[in-house]
């Protein structure tokens, strides 16, 4: 058995690290870049998994927190149609006004769920809070496909709801080095930038205060 030298090995640990090591493309501000390889890779990957990057088709996206509102933006850069669903109409004016959504949803609004029903091609479920899935995999049209990235305590829908059109439910926690790389690349070429808010570290107490009373 060939035995590995001190040399060999910091070449294997050099060569290892390059591996996981991203370039941030130039114009992407780096305070943009930190949210983009969380929040962004973990909805981008299961987008370009599931071919959501079709112009044309329609989207909608649950949930407009940090994972929500990159959704929302890969969408439109995608050129697709993106409805946001929230529980919550305190959202509408960011969902339209600041992300550019085509749509704003509340989820509760039975009469307006059932009036898009078989109507998206792709959904986005980014919310982690307890909800009914029965609803959303109705909006779906033949073949279309819910991608699951939040993370509820339990999953429920009837049998029904995903045999009926053939619909397809998956599930996607982030992405590898090479959908990372590609997503930064695609968003400073596009411009797909998180919102963000720069605080100076003696803030942080009160940031993060304000992060649990969430204001």
């Amino acid at each position: 058995m060939a035995q590995l030298q001190k040399g060999d090995i910091q070449v294997t640990l050099l060569s290892m690290r390059g591996k996981y090591c991203y370039k941030i493309p130039d114009g992407l501000p780096l305070a943009m870049a930190a949210p983009l390889l969380c929040a962004g890779i973990t909805v981008y990957t299961p987008m370009i998994h599931h071919k959501m990057n079709q112009p044309g088709k329609s989207l909608g996206v649950i949930g407009l927190g940090g994972l929500g509102h990159m959704a929302v933006k890969f969408g439109k850069a995608f050129g697709l149609k993106v409805t946001v669903f929230s529980t919550s109409v305190s959202k509408k004016e960011e969902a339209l006004k600041l992300l550019g959504a085509d749509e704003f949803v509340i989820s509760s609004d039975q009469q307006k769920m059932q009036s898009l029903a078989n109507s998206l091609d792709f959904i986005i479920d980014t919310a982690s809070g307890d909800h009914l899935f029965d609803p959303y995999m109705s909006l779906l049209k033949v073949h279309g496909v819910l991608a699951l990235v939040g993370v509820p305590s339990e999953v429920k829908f009837r049998p029904i709801s995903l045999l009926h059109g053939a619909r397809t439910i998956s599930g996607s926690v982030t992405g590898g080095t090479k959908d990372t790389q590609e997503m930064l690349d695609f968003c400073a070429a596009n411009k797909v930038y998180p919102e963000i808010e720069v605080i100076p570290i003696h803030y942080i107490n009160e940031a993060l205060d304000r992060m649990v009373r969430r204001t």
